[in-house]
């Protein structure tokens, strides 16, 4: 099955994305396909509302009402729930980020090979509270240690990568991408991991 037919949309500040990756490998290697990954970023403060705390876990500044916090916080310990399971550390950030910076550079890890190294350290170090993803100097620096040549992001951002992550965007966008982790399978759209199963059967009844 061609990679274009199976594509799986993440967003490193998702704790659901971030737990639904080891799944999709899964997928990838019991079925032997090739799933292409492409960052969608997520707009949280129009649906959760936005808030951030400091290192004691007062709140500096919110603007969301009970419900969403009550969501917000569900979803928190239901994600840490089954990463304890897993033996992963999820620990939830102070405020939420702007992942546009190190969607890029997923991108241009990607064009040089090196994408694998680059997405699971930074899930992982995200997820632990040890790297910022709006800092520009430590995702160059996540792309140094994955084996990519950081010297050169800025100036691929600028030439071509920040046009082709917007062209991602709106692409995801206009074929029904609302949320992550989200998979399409011969441009059906599945969203949340428990859809896994039904993407497997469909893939099985493609061939």
């Amino acid at each position: 099955m061609s990679t274009r037919l199976v594509q799986h949309f993440f967003d490193y500040k998702s704790p659901y994305a971030y737990l639904a990756q080891n799944a999709t490998d899964n997928l990838e290697r019991e079925l032997g396909i090739d799933i292409e990954r492409l960052p969608y970023t997520l707009d949280i403060p129009s649906y959760l509302g936005s808030a951030e705390v400091d290192a004691r876990g007062q709140t500096l500044h919110e603007d969301r009402n009970a419900h969403q916090w009550r969501r917000v916080r569900y979803a928190y310990m239901d994600c840490r729930r089954e990463a304890t399971r897993r033996g992963l550390v999820l620990r939830g950030p102070r405020k939420i980020f702007d992942s546009s910076l190190a969607h890029l550079a997923f991108l241009f890890a990607v064009e040089h090979g090196v994408w694998r190294t680059y997405h699971d350290a930074v899930f992982a170090s995200f997820w632990r509270r040890a790297l910022d993803l709006e800092d520009a100097r430590a995702i160059a620096e996540q792309l140094g240690q994955a084996g990519a040549p950081a010297a050169h992001f800025a100036a691929w951002c600028d030439d071509v990568g920040r046009a082709r992550y917007a062209a991602i965007q709106r692409e995801a966008e206009a074929s029904g991408v609302f949320g992550v982790p989200s998979w399409r399978v011969n441009g059906e759209l599945f969203w949340g991991s428990e859809r896994l199963p039904r993407i497997a059967e469909l893939i099985a009844a493609s061939r």
